[in-house]
């Protein structure tokens, strides 16, 4: 289930936005400090091996390390999840540098309860929508992989619109083996016709 990553060192401001979030029917985790956070990552991959599913939302200004500087360690460690900073109004050139690698936005305080669970709900969609583009990337990775050296010169000649003939003169090969082969990407693939898989190989 997808988490909203909730950092902030104030305990008062941690259980009010705790919660707002919670009454919208949002799964939230609280912690006081940017260590706080990193220890419970690293349990949670090494030791439940669970992908981080969510979004993070920061304070600004807290001891020790800043929202900033854990937004960096978050990029160090290949998260990619989307970052909401919570910031004063001197803290904007900060954050702006902050957005420029990468954060999804911030909100100056104060900010409403509306506008902040408005913004993290596009950040969770957004990062859904992320989660879905990898999962049908590594999907696309896997059928490619499960074809042989022969499939793949076969795939990129029908692909390019060449008949069986072709294909089996240029590879040396009967024009039956190249059917089987056709068949055999095809199926594995999932496509149907030639224009099919030169679409499908172009990413349509």
């Amino acid at each position: 289930m997808t988490t909203v990553y909730l950092v902030d060192d104030e305990a008062v401001v941690r259980d009010a936005l705790a919660f707002l979030l919670g009454s919208r029917g949002l799964l939230v985790q609280t912690y006081d400090s940017g260590q706080a956070l990193l220890d419970a990552l690293a349990h949670q991959r090494q030791q439940l091996r669970r992908p981080v599913r969510g979004v993070f939302v920061l304070d600004v200004r807290m001891p020790q390390m800043s929202g900033l500087q854990l937004h960096e360690a978050l990029i160090e460690l290949g998260l990619r999840n989307p970052v909401l900073f919570l910031s004063g109004h001197g803290d904007i050139p900060m954050v702006v540098e902050a957005l420029k690698k990468g954060a999804f936005d911030f909100l100056e305080k104060p900010y409403s309860d509306n506008t902040l669970a408005d913004r993290i709900a596009q950040a969770l969609a957004v990062e859904a929508a992320s989660v879905a583009d990898n999962a049908a990337a590594l999907e696309r990775q896997a059928r490619l992989d499960s074809l042989s050296e022969r499939e793949r010169e076969v795939m990129q000649r029908v692909a390019a619109g060449k008949l069986n003939k072709v294909i089996g003169d240029e590879l040396h090969i009967a024009v039956r083996t190249v059917e089987v082969h056709r068949a055999r990407v095809f199926a594995k693939l999932g496509v149907k016709s030639a224009a099919e898989l030169a679409g499908w190989l172009a990413g349509g």
